[in-house]
């Protein structure tokens, strides 16, 4: 794998790996402010989302390899898909869950984009 291609999974990763962190730290904060007030994704939902996004920026970012990077595109594709079906179905959660896929299908596409090289 090519230096810049590394370098733009580890940014990625970087910036992942931070709302990661923010969301595993401050679940409450970021579920009302991503929220409606009478819908507000429970603290552990939004913890283990965090979790997840840290745990697979901090893999991307010491070992950024393809596999990896397909696997990290495969969960976030995997996460927005749900999150679609979410709010397709819920009328109450539709605006978090709505967020959610964005931020994820955003990830799935940057990831797209360093696996291959492209910009």
């Amino acid at each position: 794998m090519s230096g810049v291609r590394a370098a733009r999974i580890r940014l990625l990763a970087a910036v992942s790996g931070a709302l990661g962190a923010t969301l595993l730290v401050r679940p409450e904060a970021v579920a009302k402010a991503s929220s409606g007030p009478d819908a507000v994704p429970r603290a552990w939902i939004v913890r283990v989302l965090g979790a997840r996004m840290l745990v697979q920026a901090a893999l991307q970012a010491a070992r950024p390899d393809r596999r990896l990077v397909d696997a990290g595109v495969a969960a976030d594709a995997s996460h927005s898909a749900s999150m679609v079906a979410l709010a397709a179905v819920s009328r109450r959660y539709r605006r978090p869950a709505s967020l959610s896929a964005a931020v994820a299908g955003i990830s799935t596409a940057l990831g797209l984009a360093c696996r291959t090289g492209h910009r």
